[in-house]
C-alpha cells in the first residue's frame, strides 16, 4: 500500500505542472538571481558602480592626482565629471540628498594639509566603506608620489634632510607628509539620516508592505475565480450587473483593503519604531493609494488570465517572489549591478520604493513623486484593461 501511495503521487506531480515549477523551477531561478545580485553577474565579476561627486576646495596638485586616481576607479561614476572644479560644496550636498549621487567627495585644506570629506547616503550602507577606503588609498599614493617628485628636484643636501624627514615622520621642508597620510582619516558625514528618527525602518517597511499588498491583491483576484467555479458569476451576470461594473467594484474594493493593510503597517512602525508617518502623510498617502491601485489591477488581469485558483497560486508566487526579488523587496536595490537595476524597473516594487524613498528618507515634496505616481498609476490602468479584455470569455461562454 506504502508503494501504491508513492505511485499515486508522483503521478499527479507529474500531471500537476504548477506543482512542478513550485518545486524544481521556482528554487532554481530564485537561486540564479541571488547569485547574480550577490555573485556579481553570471560570470563576469562585475560590481554595482557606486555614484559620486567631487569639489575640489584645495586646488592642489595632489588634490588633482588624487582627482584623476579616482576617476580611473572602475567601482566609481562621477556623475558630474566634466565640471568638478566647478561644483560647489552646497551643491554636490544637494545631489546627494536628491538621490542623484550617493556620494560627494570634498577635498579640503587642513591646516595646509589634504583632507577628505564624504557626504554620505545612508541608505547605501557599503558605498560608505568602499569609497572612504578608495579616497584614503589615493591620498596616500598621490602624497607619497608627490613627496618623491619634490625630493628629485632638490640638491643632495636637501635630498638627505628631507629622506631623513621623511623616514622619522617630521617633515622638513614639504606641505605633506607620508606619516601624516598614513594617520589621517577621511570623515563620513550622514547627510540624510541625521536627525531622523529610525529612518532606514521605513524603507523596510515599505518593501515588506509592497510585496504583501501584491500578494493580497492576487488573493482578492482569487476570488472571482471562486466565484466563476461555484457559478456565482454567472448568476451576477445574469442580473442587471455588467462585467465592467463587477471588475471596478472588485478594483475599488482589492485597492481600499490594500491601502488599509499598508496604512496599519505603517501605524505599527509609527508606535513601535518611532517611523515619522505622520510628518509624511500627504506623500505616504500618494504613494499608498497609486501602488494599492495598481497591484489590485495586476491581481485581477492575474485571476483573469488564469483557468483555476490553483494555477493563480502558483503563478503569482513565481512572479511576485521575482519581482521582489528584482526590484527590492528582498534586497537593497544598491547591492545590484547598475544592469541589474535597470531590470527592476519593470516591476511594481522599484517605483514604488524609489517613491517611499523620496517621500521618508529624501523628505522631497510631493511634485517629486510624479515620476512613480505616473508610471504606478498607467501600470494599473493598463493591466485593469487588459484583465477586461480577458474577462470576455466569461461572458460569452
Amino acid at each position: 500500500m506504502i508503494l501504491t501511495v508513492l505511485q499515486i503521487s508522483f503521478r499527479r506531480l507529474l500531471h500537476n505542472r504548477v506543482e512542478l515549477l513550485l518545486t524544481f523551477l521556482v528554487p532554481i531561478a530564485f537561486f540564479s538571481i541571488f547569485a547574480v545580485i550577490f555573485g556579481g553577474g553570471l560570470g563576469r565579476g562585475t560590481t554595482p558602480r557606486i555614484k559620486v561627486v567631487a569639489v575640489d576646495e584645495m586646488q592642489s596638485v595632489v588634490s588633482r592626482q588624487v582627482m584623476s586616481a579616482l576617476r580611473e576607479q572602475e567601482s566609481l561614476r562621477f556623475v558630474r565629471e566634466n565640471d568638478a572644479d566647478a561644483l560647489q560644496r552646497d551643491e554636490a550636498m544637494e545631489l546627494v540628498r536628491s538621490g542623484s549621487a550617493t556620494m560627494a567627495i570634498v577635498f579640503r585644506n587642513d591646516h595646509d594639509q589634504l583632507a577628505a570629506e564624504l557626504m554620505a547616503d545612508a541608505s547605501d550602507q557599503v558605498a560608505a566603506q568602499v569609497v572612504s577606503a578608495l579616497v584614503n588609498r589615493s591620498m596616500m599614493l598621490s602624497e607619497a608620489e608627490y613627496q618623491v617628485s619634490q625630493l628629485t628636484d632638490s640638491d643632495q643636501n636637501d635630498t638627505e634632510d628631507s629622506v631623513d624627514a621623511v623616514a622619522t615622520g617630521v617633515p622638513k621642508d614639504e606641505p605633506f607628509g607620508i606619516e601624516a597620510s598614513l594617520q589621517r582619516k577621511v570623515e563620513v558625514i550622514d547627510v540624510m539620516g541625521e536627525g531622523k528618527a529610525n529612518p532606514v525602518v521605513s524603507m523596510y517597511a515599505s518593501g515588506i508592505a509592497v510585496m504583501f499588498l501584491l500578494f493580497g491583491a492576487t488573493g482578492g483576484g482569487g476570488a472571482l475565480l471562486e466565484e466563476r467555479e461555484n457559478q456565482t458569476l454567472d448568476r451576477l451576470l445574469s442580473t442587471q450587473m455588467s462585467m465592467d461594473q463587477l471588475l471596478l467594484g472588485k478594483w475599488f474594493y482589492m485597492s481600499s483593503i490594500g491601502v488599509l493593510q499598508v496604512g496599519v503597517m505603517f501605524l505599527w512602525a509609527q508606535f513601535v519604531f518611532n517611523v515619522d508617518l505622520l510628518g509624511h502623510l500627504d506623500g505616504f498617502l500618494m504613494m499608498t493609494v497609486v501602488t494599492a491601485l495598481a497591484a489590485s489591477a495586476f491581481g485581477l488581469f492575474l485571476a483573469t488570465l488564469c483557468k483555476s485558483r490553483g494555477q493563480l497560486n502558483g503563478l503569482s508566487v513565481i512572479l511576485i517572489l521575482t519581482m521582489s526579488a528584482l526590484g527590492g523587496s528582498m534586497v537593497p536595490r544598491y547591492l545590484m549591478s547598475d544592469e541589474l537595476q535597470q531590470y527592476g524597473l519593470w516591476t511594481f516594487n522599484a517605483w514604488a520604493l524609489d517613491g517611499y524613498t523620496k517621500v521618508f528618507w529624501r523628505e522631497l515634496p510631493v511634485d517629486a513623486l510624479a515620476p512613480q505616481l505616473a508610471v504606478l498609476l498607467t501600470s494599473g490602468v493598463v493591466f485593469l484593461l487588459a484583465a477586461r479584455v480577458l474577462a470576455v470569455r466569461w461572458e460569452t461562454n
